[in-house]
């Protein structure tokens, strides 16, 4: 989940298009800004997208959830 600046959005999902790791990215209402999933076969290369998420200009902030295996 991820908080950008009033009006970047745009901007943001452009520029997450461009790491491989996110499979899907959607504006969304509410708290939150953008939603983007992020598919990897390690914590540590989630670790790796959501460090080079938070490097992208005009965002604020980002909250990461990981889903539980077996709990689909």
């Amino acid at each position: 989940l991820i908080n950008c600046d009033l009006g970047a959005e745009e901007k943001v999902i452009s520029e997450l298009k461009t790491i491989h790791k996110i499979k899907e990215m959607q504006g969304v209402f509410g708290a939150y800004d953008i939603i983007a999933k992020v598919e990897a076969p390690s914590g540590d290369m989630i670790k790796d997208v959501t460090s080079k998420i938070r490097r992208i200009d005009r965002i604020r902030s980002t909250l990461t959830l990981m889903g539980i295996e077996g709990q689909e």
